[in-house]
């Protein structure tokens, strides 16, 4: 177990982190290859990963070493850190003779390092070992790094961070969190790499995984759901075994974009998780009629795509035709969960009313097929430049629904970057979720209250004030012409008093 250091020195190395990351963007922005914050992240991370195996694997000799067994390293010889990367000379300091830069260290890395790593995935090793995931890792990556001497830079930079304690490692996820933000804001939809982590964490808390539960996201990003339940769980683990259910038959994830899937098994494995559970595939692909018991699992938590397009083959595996993402996701999230089994999911809110019948189905599902028992209506801001009004549907699969209890979030501010959502402003719902209690901004739905041939659940705030009458048409044009004649008469005034 690695020692954790004083919280004064957690400030120092955390700030020590992002100087350190903040360097490497500012070379990567001399590198043509690269020209956003994705590829900034995408290329800082493979760098960091091989440290931090490096850092981790040292750790486990130490291990092994005080209690007397072998352990074979993942990555030795010439493909070691210290060989390659960060050559040292016996006191400790640089070794910058020795050191490949240049077109030898870019030749190096395409020619030797990726091809060997790459060698790790394959058929005869386990898929869920830390080896075949490395191999998977450098299967998905290439090296856009194109000037040896920026990379010996980097390098240096990378070396200088340490993952020997808790307290590092802990700071370099909060880091690494901070920079998968400025990927997700950096141009496209800002849900589709980063979920904020106040709002994954609030929606942990409810949900409550239990350590022998299975945690799914089919559509996982960046995997923050799987490793803020992986937190929430670790702090449960009482035993060895509890501890190696988490490791091995916990968390499960899918994602088909090359990139986030990458990351996502290097931000697990950076948490903690150390063979991630995560397959790089399109989860609406699945034909989800043809599911079988042990596919299930106990809770499903997810921000599914909305607005992607989906394939025609693709569709027909599902009850519910339509082409927009979002409803084939809740009809796969239901058919994966397990009679019993709970789901937190964020969808647009316009899932609630749309009056299309793919919409009226889907609602209807969830309905009768399980028991929606709250919605979490959020304000506009949440996720930075999405631009859309979204909801956390509560659910749990294997009885119909009798009745749903709504939250609307109201906040005394303007959600934006610069003023982002916190666990605080989620800290009354979670307080009221088990009882459902009433509040100005919470209320309770009957079931049998609900238009049966729409089976609208739009947000209507029962305790909201009433809003002002609108005026009529003609009162309006009257007060106007009133106000123009006022005005005349005043620029009459300042006409006169000047003649």
């Amino acid at each position: 177990m690695a020692k954790s250091s004083g919280s004064a020195h957690t400030g120092v190395q955390a700030a020590n982190f992002e100087n350190i990351l903040n360097q490497i963007d500012n070379i990567l922005r001399n590198e043509s290859a690269c020209s956003t914050a994705m590829d900034y992240v995408e290329q800082s991370s493979w760098l960091i990963f091989l440290k931090y195996l490096n850092d981790w694997e040292e750790e486990q000799e130490d291990m092994a070493r005080l209690e007397g067994r072998a352990y074979r390293r993942i990555i030795e010889g010439e493909y070691r850190w210290e060989e390659w990367a960060a050559p040292k000379r016996p006191d400790g300091a640089r070794d910058e003779t020795h050191a490949m830069t240049g077109d030898d260290l870019i030749k190096f890395v395409a020619e030797r390092l990726f091809p060997h790593l790459r060698k790790f995935k394959k058929p005869e090793n386990d898929p869920n070992t830390l080896v075949y995931k490395v191999g998977m890792i450098f299967g998905e990556l290439t090296n856009k790094i194109n000037n040896g001497y920026n990379l010996r830079d980097i390098l240096w930079l990378v070396d200088r961070l340490r993952f020997g304690t808790t307290d590092e490692r802990h700071q370099m996820t909060v880091l690494y969190e901070k920079r998968l933000l400025s990927m997700g804001n950096a141009g496209r939809n800002g849900g589709q790499y980063y979920t904020p982590r106040p709002l994954i964490r609030t929606m942990v808390k409810v949900v409550r995984p239990k350590i022998g539960e299975s945690v799914f996201d089919p559509a996982c990003g960046s995997a923050g759901f799987l490793c803020e339940a992986y937190n929430y769980m670790r702090e449960k683990a009482k035993t060895i075994d509890d501890v190696k259910t988490l490791q091995n038959s916990t968390f499960y994830g899918q994602e088909f974009a090359n990139l986030a899937y990458i990351i996502a098994v290097m931000n697990m494995i950076f948490h903690g998780i150390e063979a991630p559970n995560v397959k790089s595939m399109d989860s609406l692909s699945v034909n989800i009629t043809q599911l079988q018991p042990h596919e299930l699992h106990d809770i499903i938590m997810a921000n599914p795509p909305f607005g992607a397009k989906v394939n025609t083959f693709a569709r027909k595996n599902y009850p519910i035709a339509s082409s927009e993402s979002a409803y084939l996701f809740m009809q796969l999230f239901v058919r994966y969960l397990k009679a019993g089994g709970r789901a937190a999911i964020i969808v647009k809110n316009t899932l609630l009313s749309n009056s299309d019948t793919p919409s009226i189905e889907i609602r209807r599902m969830l309905l009768d097929q399980c028991r929606l028992d709250a919605v979490l209506d959020l304000p506009q801001g949440v996720f930075t430049g999405a631009g859309v009004r979204t909801v956390v549907l509560f659910f749990t699969k294997g009885e119909p629904t009798e009745r749903t209890w709504f939250y609307q979030l109201n906040l005394d501010r303007n959600l934006g970057k610069t003023n982002p959502l916190s666990e605080d402003d989620l800290a009354d719902f979670v307080a009221r979720f088990d009882e459902r209690s009433d509040s100005d901004n919470s209320w309770t739905v009957n079931r049998s209250d609900i238009d049966p041939a729409t089976l609208d659940l739009s947000v209507k705030n029962p305790h909201a004030p009433e809003p002002d009458p609108l005026r009529a048409p003609n009162e309006i044009v009257d007060e106007l012409i009133n106000i123009q004649q006022e005005n005349l008469d005043i620029l009459k005034q300042i006409k006169e008093g000047k003649g």
